[in-house]
């Protein structure tokens, strides 16, 4: 692989994502504006000086009756009019695409400075109507139509297939929510920090913790979220002279050093029977890892601080310990029991909270990971800060893990 240009992340900023913008009477694009207005004053970025902008959202067409989606930039401010937008869409793993296609403009020297905001406006609808908007995140008509709750079930599936292949106990993803809830607790924007949420709730069944399908109870879920994220990528010249008028060096600001990105089948049942012969359940997911691995220049995920993962169910983060290396495959559960993934731990995994406690509007949560990387690295995290944070890694997931970004951050 080749080295391309460097591409530093400056900071950015997000909105609180407890909030429902729908109740408050507002648009996605009053999302947006408060997302990426915060992220200029964060960064002490001019409006003038932003080149480009690319919007990850997933279903505004659905959920707000809403295409044409980055040209809402430019109702942000006036300086942003005539400026080149975009908009990128992988369900999921939308605001990774949208990170991806702004990298690239910064590698290609097209433009020095890039806006990347994610958004979502999921509140819009009720939950049966949202639960079938979500579906289409899946082969709609093999997988979701008439069918309650789909994606549930889809990733129910995905600890199904872990429990034929090498055993699963529902009470290793009862830990998952419970670390994840209690994360989340000490994030100012997470959507779950008033909650309550134990892990003797978490593993089991109640009219407050009902099944939906399958394994899958309401505790092992992410949440419905109304949410935007902005943040910057600056080419190296941008990001020097940044950092000069800010009293920094370019050694100071973080930078993505590498990302993989793979496509698997649409449909779960042709994910699982592809992979039949493979000792990772999502061999395309495990190869996204390795290939941003690869560009970073480590060997393996010991050189890694913490890792924001994508956790829509506790089954896909149980699937990530074992795909980034921590374990063997099938062996998640040895670092849950041995305390590895909680804050504090030998690797800490969602010290934001994750999808699970801080929330999930869908095409913000790529942009989230990438900010609350860049906050781990920056020592800015708060209160969930990974003491000593050098490198950070994100796996950002579309539909039934079809679509696999993964970035490692680090100065």
């Amino acid at each position: 692989m080749t080295k391309p240009a460097p591409v530093y992340v400056l900071g950015g900023a997000q909105t609180d994502f407890a909030r429902n913008w729908s109740k408050e009477g507002k648009h996605f694009v009053a999302a947006m504006r408060e997302a990426t207005l915060g992220a200029l004053e964060a960064t002490r970025i001019e409006p003038r000086e932003v080149e480009t902008a690319h919007v990850g959202n997933f279903a505004a067409e659905l959920y707000a009756r809403q295409g044409h989606i980055g040209s809402f930039f430019l109702e942000i401010d006036p300086a942003f009019s005539g400026l080149p937008t975009s908009r990128h869409e992988a369900a999921c793993a939308s605001g990774s695409i949208a990170l991806i296609a702004a990298s690239a403009d910064i590698e290609a020297a097209r433009y020095d400075l890039a806006c990347v905001v994610g958004v979502e406006q999921m509140k819009t609808v009720n939950s049966t109507v949202g639960g079938d908007i979500l579906g289409t995140a899946a082969w709609y008509e093999r997988e979701a139509k008439g069918i309650e709750f789909p994606f549930p079930k889809l990733f129910g599936r995905l600890g199904d297939e872990y429990d034929k292949r090498y055993g699963l106990k529902d009470e290793h993803l009862a830990h998952i929510s419970a670390v994840n809830y209690s994360n989340a607790k000490r994030n100012p924007n997470a959507q779950t920090r008033n909650w309550f949420m134990s892990e003797s709730h978490a593993q089991h069944e109640s009219k407050f913790n009902q099944l939906i399908g399958g394994r899958i109870k309401v505790s092992d879920c992410s949440q419905v979220t109304d949410g935007s994220v902005a943040l910057f990528l600056a080419s190296e010249k941008f990001a020097g002279a940044w950092a000069k008028r800010n009293g920094k060096t370019l050694a100071d600001i973080p930078r993505i050093l590498g990302w993989g990105h793979h496509t698997a089948p649409l449909e779960f049942d042709t994910k699982v029977a592809e992979s039949r012969d493979n000792t990772y359940v999502l061999p395309h997911t495990r190869q996204a890892i390795l290939d941003a691995f690869k560009r970073a220049g480590i060997a393996s995920v010991a050189e890694i601080s913490g890792i924001e993962t994508h956790d829509c169910f506790t089954t896909s983060e149980y699937m990530a310990i074992d795909h980034f290396g921590i374990t063997r495959p099938g062996e998640s559960w040895k670092a849950i029991e041995e305390g590895v993934i909680e804050l504090g731990g030998k690797l800490p995994i969602n010290p934001s909270g994750g999808l699970i406690g801080a929330g999930h509007p869908v095409g913000a949560t790529g942009v989230r990971q990438m900010l609350d990387c860049y906050r781990q690295i920056t020592d800015s995290a708060g209160d969930y800060q990974v003491e000593g944070a050098k490198k950070f890694a994100m796996l950002n997931l579309g539909g039934s893990a079809t679509t696999s970004c993964a970035f490692i951050v680090g100065k």
